[in-house]
């Protein structure tokens, strides 16, 4: 006759894990734009991204949507360059100098209530700098 009474006995092994959470996870604001930023590489597909960042693609399609309206700065890309809109306004010492001289030249940039005045002809790479420095004023 077959005794099943070790069955019984044998403590039975944890089949369930669980897994107490906090709530809702918060994404920083510099990791959602990474996010979208790779969701919008060339031939990138947002389901395949949000599954590699373990978030849900809705919430992909609403950090797009927000990079769009300017809600969140995404990350510069090496080498990229972007668009600004360029308002020209006339004063009185600027029209007064000579056309060419370089040092007549002005730039004014003003972004997210900074505002950069750049005086002669400034490189590039100064400029670009002043780019960068302006969008990390808006994360802080």
């Amino acid at each position: 006759m077959d005794d099943h009474s070790d069955d019984i006995r044998r403590p039975l092994s944890p089949r369930i894990e669980v897994y107490a959470g906090g709530g809702r996870k918060q994404w920083p604001d510099d990791l959602k734009a990474q996010i979208v930023a790779d969701s919008l590489e060339p031939g990138a597909i947002v389901t395949d991204v949000a599954r590699r960042h373990g978030c849900r693609p809705q919430q992909v399609h609403d950090w797009r949507r927000r990079a769009r309206s300017g809600q969140l700065v995404l990350p510069a890309a090496a080498g990229a360059l972007s668009f600004v809109p360029l308002v020209s306004e006339s004063s009185p010492s600027v029209a007064a100098a000579p056309s060419g001289s370089p040092e007549a030249a002005v730039v004014t940039v003003e972004l997210h209530g900074a505002r950069v005045e750049v005086r002669g002809t400034p490189g590039l790479a100064v400029l670009s700098d002043v780019f960068v420095a302006l969008r990390r004023t808006r994360s802080c």
